[in-house]
């Protein structure tokens, strides 16, 4: 049995812990269900890192122990290496007029290098890399504020 891969982003774990956030209530929904035996979740250590700090200074030191301490032990984290940092930094430089991180160009790297198509998170920047957005599997009805009409491109 093969497993299914989804990449983790900080934004839907920032979401998923911040009841104030506008994606809380999807990104709750469908955490249960990314739980599931048949699914592992991925992310890489720029991710982790990315999402401590968004944790600690938007919500405060607290949420981003719990995240370590709860949420980071059920996924697997990816550790980049130079060869990766370098493409990431590749891919950065050629994106990076349109406001792409480091860490998101080394998500989308690391994506593609284990061939994972989708990623729980809320950023249009990975439909337009390719990748499908979850939750799109909240009802074929569900539509993202702030994304209508890109969550019909994703099945």
């Amino acid at each position: 049995m093969t497993l299914e891969r989804i990449y983790v982003d900080t934004y839907a774990i920032y979401a998923l812990l911040d009841r104030a956030d506008k994606y809380h209530e999807p990104a709750r929904a469908i955490w249960p269900s990314l739980l599931d035996e048949g699914i592992v979740l991925v992310t890489s250590n720029y991710t982790v890192s990315e999402t401590m700090t968004v944790l600690q200074y938007r919500i405060g030191f607290d949420a981003a122990k719990l995240w370590c301490r709860d949420v980071l032990r059920v996924i697997d984290v990816f550790w980049v290496d130079e060869a990766i940092h370098r493409q990431a930094h590749a891919v950065w430089l050629n994106l990076g007029h349109r406001r792409f991180s480091l860490a998101d160009c080394v998500s989308f790297v690391t994506m593609h290098q284990k061939h994972i198509e989708t990623v729980f998170g809320f950023k249009a920047s990975y439909i337009e890399q390719g990748f499908k957005l979850l939750p799109s599997s909240c009802g074929p009805n569900y539509r993202l504020p702030g994304l209508i009409g890109l969550t019909d491109r994703i099945a």
